[in-house]
């Protein structure tokens, strides 16, 4: 605990002196541009399927693991 709370200050004190120095200008010409284009949904489904993939590549190692450890009579 006498560790943890020296870092978790410093943390808070670094991400408020950048927060501070944002501008205030946010937008982004990519991302507009793929807004007005309706191409940003291509984006985001890419994303979605990236994560879908990464989801279920980490079910099917789960349910190996647990064979495995059945098997093992490990638990």
């Amino acid at each position: 605990m006498k560790k943890v709370f020296p870092l978790l200050l410093s943390l808070l004190i670094i991400s408020i002196n950048t927060i501070a120095q944002t501008t205030v200008d946010t937008t982004v010409p990519m991302a507009d541009k793929l807004r007005e284009d309706g191409k940003i949904w291509v984006v985001v489904v890419v994303i979605a399927v990236v994560f879908a993939g990464i989801a279920i590549n980490m079910l099917r190692l789960e349910s190996k693991v647990g064979k495995i450890e059945k098997e093992l009579k490990i638990k």
